[in-house]
């Protein structure tokens, strides 16, 4: 990956529409690296978050709850959830005094899953960033939302 101009073959107005539509392009090719990168442990980046939601967590939680922790408001958490339960990742469970209200909870299944992906998860991706440059990055992006 090059200067953004000659990747997509562009002259911008100014800097700042130059760096907007670099957040974009990298965006779209972050997310492409990473649906790689989970393909081989047979989960979505969506799931995965899902997944640390809930080791977090500690003990079962509402599905609002993870719905609402999550880094991309997924419209479809409830049906990523149910492919997590097909696998036996996480495990559902109705609350006794509101029906309407679904606890959720990983598996120890879900957290081997987890540790297998910590031990072998080298995000290379990311290799072309020093610490300090992956900080200022990190504050640029605060600053900029």
């Amino acid at each position: 990956m090059g200067d953004i101009s000659k990747d997509i073959n562009s002259n911008f107005k100014s800097e700042k529409l130059k760096a907007f539509i670099n957040i974009k392009y990298t965006s779209n090719w972050l997310s492409s690296q990473e649906n790689e990168f989970f393909k081989p442990y047979g989960i979505s980046p969506q799931q995965y978050n899902i997944l640390r939601i809930l080791r977090g967590a500690k003990d079962k939680i509402k599905v609002q709850i993870v719905k609402d922790r999550m880094i991309e408001r997924a419209p479809n958490a409830t049906r990523l959830m149910d492919k997590l339960c097909d696998k036996n990742l996480i495990e559902r469970e109705r609350c006794e005094h509101d029906r309407r209200v679904v606890f959720v909870k990983i598996t120890t299944q879900g957290l081997e899953l987890l540790s297998t992906i910590d031990v072998n998860g080298n995000l290379s991706f990311l290799d072309n960033l020093s610490d300090e440059e992956a900080i200022t990055l990190s504050n640029l992006l605060d600053k900029l939302r």
